[in-house]
């Protein structure tokens, strides 16, 4: 994904540690957080709803790349309350069980354990770009009590990047906590002439204040409930601007009922509008539904358009992609997301040479940002141009997203964005002399590895050296000959056959060029990568199974490699390693050095189908679906470790990994697209269906409202006496044949 490694930090040392992407460096785990987000707003916390004041943590309240609040922390005389029970709803509420620890109440006297019940329940609000809390406290005892509550706010206006380590160049003027009444404001004038404020506002106003801290006494009879209520609302203006906090009341409960009722209404209309999967194995119901409200829930908005934000709370922004990857991973569940996605990075897309952004013309962004450091220019991702994947990968959506909608019209209005490309990948490969897209970065913090695992010490040597760039790595050789077929038919079915009979001989000779360089039969599966002076990169990795999915692979190479994804080292029991455990820098929690990435193994099964692989195919998505069980609300995360499953019970968490995370989100819909062999051909209006496997502890499965073109089909599959999978009942709506191929 796009990381910045720890040796990338290091690397970059002297020049203030500046972190362009990737694992965090500074912050302690966020495994365990509760994440809400709604729209460009997102929020996490611990079980018990609190942000801590002490130590190094990723929770807070953000927004436009800006950690707005970092400390949030309810008191009872002094002692934080113990959670029961936490449950993210909706994406954008959560909902907090708590109790007390024992307290003192007013008088000295005890207030033993349990006898407080807190609800506590929070809401984004997009809308009003604001967070609204109701706590409720229930005395459950015999006797009525006086509470002493506290709630102390912090609100620094930290970079997302000096989250994750990095330290700014320069810093405005953070100004102290000021109070209006009972409404508390927090404002920091940014060096870049954005002032960012926070008004927080108090039902009942409290008794006291201090610095930053609110304090009640709550009196609350036997058997009674007291409610405190609180809003923070975000703003942004011109630095310098008068601004005073807001009086205003928070927000009442009708209206944060109704943001969460829309909200929920929103969720569910998405996942109902959605290809529908019904099957006997209720975990996998659970987990693509789960897949489904992630993908909604990273949904964000961008230039009138929305995309998969890639993942929360690292990647709330526009990544190339990740954006086109979870697109295309959820093109036979959620078509509609792809249109947006091409648009949109159309409207990014290079138009001149600047080495700071590693930007070139026609060439795809990498990650755009938008908050302090952007602004002042100390960072190049505005937007960023880093990534050798990105417009293959772009060309790559928009010729399958034709094959399932049966549509020209995407194309013919982004045929100058995809010559543009197409000149963009050439000239790239010319210019490199070895006929092949490579790269190496132009920009003094630029990426130092552009493919998917771009994290600094990803691509390697056997001996544990780090490769020389100029570096081509395996898969987007198969990404580049991918796209070329792709836009090849397209082009054929807009009445050119010229520029498709150009391009499909153009893909051929790539095919016969990368057969000749990359297949390395001491390892038995490809090189990882070429680097200077052609020199290949010998170390088993995951990356040839991206190979196997685009096609590049000759038949009985792609068999061999199949199979060697799948032997001891490579398989960790949950899935496949990125790096296998024979190599020098194998490491189970090493973000791309031995780690099991859900859409890595997702894309390889593509490939296992495209090959008739099919073992391999019901092994990976069984023990994938397995794994994300063992994590809350069936969620897989962006990455887990690559310990072997015999030796823990339940998949190791990586501590910062995102979570949700778009294309991790997009793995299992991708999966079951793979392992029931469908294959889109809207032109022709057909959908094929070529020997569909599933997970052994899956024996009916059914799809409902599965669109290709302007037709939908509902399609029933079962497991025979013999243990094969057929096609057990169709239903058409609209003009569509089913071809179920031998």
């Amino acid at each position: 994904m796009q990381s910045t490694s720890d040796h990338d930090i290091r690397r970059r040392a002297g020049d203030r540690r500046v972190v362009q992407h990737g694992r965090a460096s500074t912050t302690s785990s966020i495994a365990n957080a509760i994440v809400i987000k709604d729209g460009e707003l997102f929020f996490l916390c611990d079980r018990n709803g609190d942000v801590p004041l002490e130590g190094s943590s990723g929770l807070g309240l953000y927004y436009h790349d800006c950690r707005y609040l970092d400390g949030y922390e309810l008191r009872l005389d002094g002692v934080a309350a113990d959670s029961l029970a936490s449950v993210a709803g909706a994406g954008s509420c959560a909902t907090f069980e708590l109790t007390n620890r024992d307290a003192q109440t007013a008088g000295d006297h005890l207030l033993e354990k349990e006898r407080i019940g807190i609800k506590w329940e929070r809401t984004l609000d997009a809308g009003q770009c604001a967070l609204h809390d109701s706590i409720a406290f229930s005395n459950f005892g015999v006797d009525a009590i006086s509470l002493p509550v506290t709630i102390q706010l912090r609100g620094r206006f930290e970079s997302m990047f000096a989250v994750r380590g990095a330290q700014p160049k320069q810093r405005g003027r953070l100004h102290p906590p000021r109070w209006t009444g009972s409404a508390l404001h927090l404002a920091y004038d940014g060096a870049d002439d954005v002032r960012r404020c926070i008004d927080a506002s108090f039902d009942p106003p409290p008794q006291r204040v201090e610095a930053s801290t609110a304090s009640f006494d709550l009196a609350i009879e036997p058997q009674s409930t007291c409610t405190l209520r609180l809003s923070l609302h975000i703003q942004e203006s011109s630095a310098g601007d008068e601004h005073e906090a807001a009086l205003r009341a928070p927000a009442p409960d009708e209206h944060v009922a109704r943001a969460r009722q829309a909200q929920q209404h929103s969720g569910d209309r998405w996942v109902q509008d959605a290809t529908r999967l019904v099957c006997d194995d209720q975990r996998l119901n659970r987990v693509v539904e789960r897949s489904l409200r992630d993908l909604h829930l990273l949904g964000t908005p961008l230039r009138g358009r929305r995309y998969f934000a890639a993942g929360v709370p690292w990647y709330v922004t526009l990544f190339g992609r990740d954006a086109i990857i979870s697109a295309l991973e959820t093109l036979a569940f959620i078509p509609g997301r792809a249109e947006d996605t091409v648009r949109l990075l159309a409207s990014f897309q290079g138009t001149r040479d600047d080495a700071w952004r590693d930007e070139e013309p026609g060439k795809i962004m990498h990650e755009l940002r938008v908050g302090e450091m952007a602004r002042l220019g100390e960072i190049p991702q505005t937007p960023y141009y880093g990534s050798v994947d990105a417009t293959p990968l772009f060309l790559v959506l928009l010729g399958t997203h034709a094959q399932w909608t049966g549509r020209l019209d995407l194309f013919r209005e982004l045929e100058p964005n995809v010559k543009a490309a197409l000149s963009w990948i050439d000239s790239s490969i010319g210019a490199g002399g070895s006929g092949y897209l490579s790269y190496a970065t132009k920009s003094g913090k630029g990426l130092s590895n552009q493919g998917w695992k771009d994290s600094g010490d990803s691509i390697m040597n056997h001996d544990g050296s780090l490769a020389t760039p100029p570096i081509a790595l395996v898969e987007v050789q198969g990404y580049v000959f991918m796209a070329k077929q792709g836009i090849a038919q397209l082009y054929r079915e807009a009445g050119d056959g010229g520029s498709a009979d150009r391009l499909m001989n153009e893909a051929a000779q790539l095919r016969e060029r990368f057969e000749r360089d990359f297949w390395i039969d001491s390892i038995g599966t490809y090189a990882v990568a070429l680097q200077k002076d052609k020199r290949p990169a010998v170390v088993v990795t995951s990356n040839p199974g991206h190979a196997l999915w685009t096609g590049i692979a000759g038949e009985q190479r792609a068999r061999k490699v199949a199979d060697r994804l799948l032997q001891p080292d490579m398989y960790s029991g949950w899935g496949i390693r990125t790096l296998s455990s024979r190599e020098r820098r194998f490491n189970p929690i090493g973000y791309h050095d031995g780690t099991v990435w859900p859409h890595d193994n997702a894309i390889a099964i593509a490939g296992f189908r495209r090959y008739g692989c099919l073992a391999g195919i019901s092994r990976v998505l069984g023990d994938i679906v397995d794994a994300a069980t063992h994590f809350e609300h069936d969620r897989l995360p962006e990455v887990f470790g690559g310990f072997e499953r015999q030796e823990f019970t339940v998949p190791v968490r990586y501590p910062v990994a995102c979570h949700p995370q778009a294309w991790a989100a997009g793995s299992v819909p991708f999966m079951i697209e793979s392992a029931l062999g469908l294959r889109p051909d809207a032109f022709k209006r057909r959908l094929h269906i070529a020997q569909p496997v599933l997970p052994d502890s899956v024996n009916e499965l059914k799809l409902e409202r599965l669109r290709v073109g302007d037709a939908s089909v509902d399609i029933a599959f079962k497991r025979n006496g013999q243990g094969q999978v057929t096609v057990d009942k169709v239903q058409t709506h609209g003009e569509i044949d089913v071809v179920v191929d031998s």
